[in-house]
């Protein structure tokens, strides 16, 4: 087992170790630290010590990580003296950070708050909502105000852990937190469908440890219409808030049924407030449905809701839905109003998100016409347009357009001197970084990358980027370049690798460049080797079944060892791209949510009323989709403007209206995979 004593001679044994850096790296092997990360897996403690000492030994630039993988499986052994060695001889790296947090979870878990308190204030990245909810227990026994910020960190928990469970049950013990806090939690935790958060704050609300309630509250959440027909109450507000939560997890599996339910029966017997909820989570499920239904239901809520004397707005997942419905039936419904009530309603920080933005100037666009402070509220929306328009987004795009302007790439800056080339090159934090993205280990090299431009200006993330553009790792060189604000290189943004390859095979197939670039981008970040969790390969994350199918409708002698090559994956990805673009009569949002979510899901997206093509991609139900969509649809008008054209049109990509499919174009190739 891993002492001090036996921490403090691996440390001795590297404390001569050069500066980390790439000249170094790659005379060194990739094996031990492939070995390391595969021992440090298994939890293979022996073997782990072996390649610790033995990379330390050898002074490899890349030693701090097989110490960081071996301390971490000693952790609840360890004791401060050990970390502050490990502090001291890492220090300023990534991995030091990294076991910081590491051994902030461990002290909140031990609750050593005399420790937690020093070395919580080091943490550099103070990016984990366990460590933070730790942090606020302590504060909180340290006589701090904790109130606002625990409860803002306890609500947006995903699942149940011990750091933010704790927090609720002592704020809950010091009377700060009341059981109504713990059943807003539950609420917004079945919300999400995080089943053990449920379960925990259910727990805290009824302040009980027995694990025959917790198994109660299971046996809701997995029968829902059994627990309504047969043990729902409204009397008491316990049995109100579980039944409730029965109501918001029948709605994420059939809205009609909860809707049926609260009209029947719920909506009169709940508690104002509780059944405004039900129906704004019935709602919300409709409206990801597409359903008509979702406007008038949240017009339900907002009716109950206004009876409710507190104060318990819904969260802004639900308030973003409402605005997607509105916007949904708003053709020849007139429901703008309802989209600017809901932007009105989410949270301060939500509504500065550029979707909202542009949505709620729309919708006072569309109000003007018939209000006698017209010109007011045209100037707002000018105005609020006029704060996202040139911003390189999807949203900052159509603002521009919106408002008349000619939108155009902006002038590259500067170039880079030696100096700034020099400086990035020569960072040990971004070396490493490469070495380890060289040797396999991506996941790795991308935490330490971004590490290490946590404190950059423009004009040094730009450097940082072209020696990531230099090198072909596209994904770091793009990702870096998107960090600056105040100086934008779109050429470094939105790069164009194996552009010979890639213009060739679209003209043969007559597909748009730009179009299969922006999709690329969007895709894979032109990393060729690139593979997702559900098994899609290659610079266009093609699936298996999908480069089969494609193979052989485009006569294509594959196999599927092939599928990650670069030349034959940029085949079978335009050519599968091709033949969903004429499915969809040229309709390149309908193609793009096509290609990422399957051709028969879109097919199922376009039909109900005909909407703007903006309007329909706001509405697509998949988040990862409906972001893709609008990404991709951008990023095409950007690289068609770098690829010749003088001037960005999303709009003329976009089309003019989305809408069921007519028969009489059916196309042969209904049988799209």
């Amino acid at each position: 087992m891993l002492g001090t004593g036996t921490l403090t001679n691996t440390m001795a044994s590297a404390s001569e170790a050069p500066a980390p850096g790439l000249s170094s790296a790659s005379s060194l092997a990739a094996d031990p630290l492939l070995d390391a990360r595969d021992a440090f897996r298994k939890r293979d403690r022996a073997r782990l010590a072996a390649l610790r000492d033995a990379t330390a030994t050898a002074q490899h630039p890349l030693a701090m990580w097989v110490a960081y993988w071996d301390a971490n499986l000693h952790l609840s052994e360890l004791q401060q003296a050990d970390l502050d060695l490990f502090y001291s001889r890492w220090s300023n790296t990534y991995v030091e950070d990294r076991l910081r947090n590491d051994w902030l979870l461990e002290l909140g878990r031990r609750r050593d708050w005399a420790n937690f308190v020093i070395d919580f204030p080091r943490f550099k990245l103070n990016d984990d909502r366990e460590v933070s909810c730790y942090a606020l227990v302590a504060d909180h026994l340290a006589g701090k105000d904790v109130r606002d910020a625990a409860r803002s960190a306890w609500a947006a928990q995903r699942d149940a852990d011990d750091g933010c469970a704790l927090l609720a049950r002592t704020l809950l013990s010091a009377g700060v937190f009341k059981p109504a806090d713990a059943w807003r939690k539950a609420r917004l935790a079945m919300d999400i469908n995080r089943p053990r958060a449920v379960v925990q704050a259910v727990a805290l609300a009824m302040g009980t440890t027995d694990p025959q309630a917790d198994k109660a509250v299971q046996a809701l959440i997995d029968a829902p219409a059994r627990f309504l027909t047969r043990k729902a109450r409204a009397t008491g507000r316990s049995n109100a808030e579980l039944t409730t939560l029965a109501l918001v997890k029948l709605a994420a599996t059939d809205p009609d049924a909860a809707a049926d339910a609260l009209t029947k029966r719920w909506e009169r017997a709940l508690p104002a407030d509780l059944a405004a909820w039900a129906w704004a989570a019935t709602a919300k499920q409709s409206a990801q449905r597409l359903s008509s239904d979702a406007p008038d239901q949240f017009q339900r809520a907002e009716r109950l809701a206004s009876n409710d004397e507190g104060n318990n707005p819904w969260p802004d997942d639900t308030y973003a839905w409402k605005v997607r419905a509105a916007l949904r039936a708003n053709q020849g419904a007139g429901r703008w109003q309802q989209v600017i009530q809901g932007v009105n309603a989410m949270s301060p920080a939500e509504q500065r998100d550029p979707a909202w933005i542009y949505w709620k100037a729309r919708g006072l666009q569309a109000l003007a016409a018939d209000s006698q402070d017209g010109e007011v509220l045209r100037a707002q929306a000018r105005e609020m347009l006029a704060g996202i328009a040139g911003q390189w987004h999807f949203y900052g795009t159509l603002a521009s357009e919106k408002l008349g302007l000619t939108v155009s790439l902006p002038p590259r800056p500067p170039a880079l001197t030696a100096a700034e080339r020099d400086a990035a090159a020569r960072d040990a934090g971004l070396n490493r970084a490469l070495q380890l993205i060289a040797i396999g280990l991506r996941s790795e090299g991308v935490r330490e990358w971004n590490f290490s431009l946590r404190t950059l200006g423009d004009r040094e993330l730009l450097a940082a980027a072209q020696v990531a553009c230099d090198r072909e790792i596209w994904d770091r060189c793009i990702n870096t370049s998107e960090r600056t604000r105040g100086v934008v290189d779109m050429q470094q943004r939105y790069p164009t690798p194996f552009r010979d390859q890639v213009l060739a095979r679209t003209r043969t197939i007559g597909l748009d460049a730009a179009y299969v670039y922006g999709l690329i981008r969007q895709e894979s970040r032109f990393v060729t080797d690139a593979r997702s969790g559900v098994g899609a390969s290659g610079l266009m994350q093609v699936m298996p079944a999908t480069a089969r199918w494609t193979a052989r409708k485009i006569g294509l002698d594959y196999s599927h060892e092939r599928i990650a090559d670069r030349d034959v994956n940029l085949t079978l990805g335009t050519g599968y791209l091709k033949l969903v673009l004429d499915d969809f009569a040229g309709s390149q949002p309908l193609a793009a949510a096509a290609y990422n979510a399957g051709p028969s899901r879109s097919r199922r997206w376009r039909e109900g009323p005909a909407l703007d093509p903006a309007t329909w991609a706001e509405n697509i139900p998949f988040s990862e989709t409906r972001d893709y969509v609008k990404k991709v649809l951008s990023n095409a008008a950007y690289y068609a403007a770098l690829l010749g054209n003088d001037t960005v049109s999303l709009s003329a990509r976009l089309g003019t209206s989305i809408g069921p499919r007519d028969p009489a174009l059916a196309s042969a190739d209904r049988d799209l995979p």
